[in-house]
């Protein structure tokens, strides 16, 4: 990688939720935000990554692939994939990995029970969570 100091930014895409992480520094990502939105509609998370690049001046996106535990891909997977795809069609130069997210749920609903977050925050912020966990999966392995 070049000397470039670049700006990840982590996203975690369901059904309704986009979790977004975002990292500074390429060592430690942080939680950004958890946007909702009616069910499938995914162009509208699109237009709020698409806010959040501008704003941040993001240059590399790392983006959650939802893998079946035996790492088969699922319904969810191909839409992480258009999802993807429609943020390359925005931003042609921006780079975007996809990251297996086997478990990231799990993992930060564990991070936030540990930390005696009650259940009903967590439900709020289990997605941003998700969505650092697969950033700082992404750095670890860079």
């Amino acid at each position: 990688m070049d000397n470039k100091k670049h700006i990840y930014l982590g996203l975690d895409l369901g059904t309704v939720t986009l979790g977004v992480s975002i990292s500074r520094t390429g060592i430690i990502a942080s939680g950004y935000e958890e946007f909702r939105f009616p069910s499938c509609e995914w162009h509208i998370p699109l237009q709020e990554v698409e806010r959040i690049v501008k704003l941040e001046k993001v240059d590399i996106i790392v983006l959650g692939l939802p893998l079946n535990m035996d790492g088969s891909e699922s319904e969810m997977s191909q839409n992480a994939r258009k999802f993807g795809k429609e943020i390359k069609n925005l931003f042609p130069k921006i780079k975007i990995y996809m990251q297996d997210e086997r478990l990231s749920s799990v993992e930060s609903n564990s991070y936030l029970i540990e930390g005696g977050i009650s259940r009903k925050h967590r439900k709020k912020v289990v997605d941003k969570v998700a969505a650092q966990v697969i950033l700082e999966r992404y750095l670890e392995r860079m």
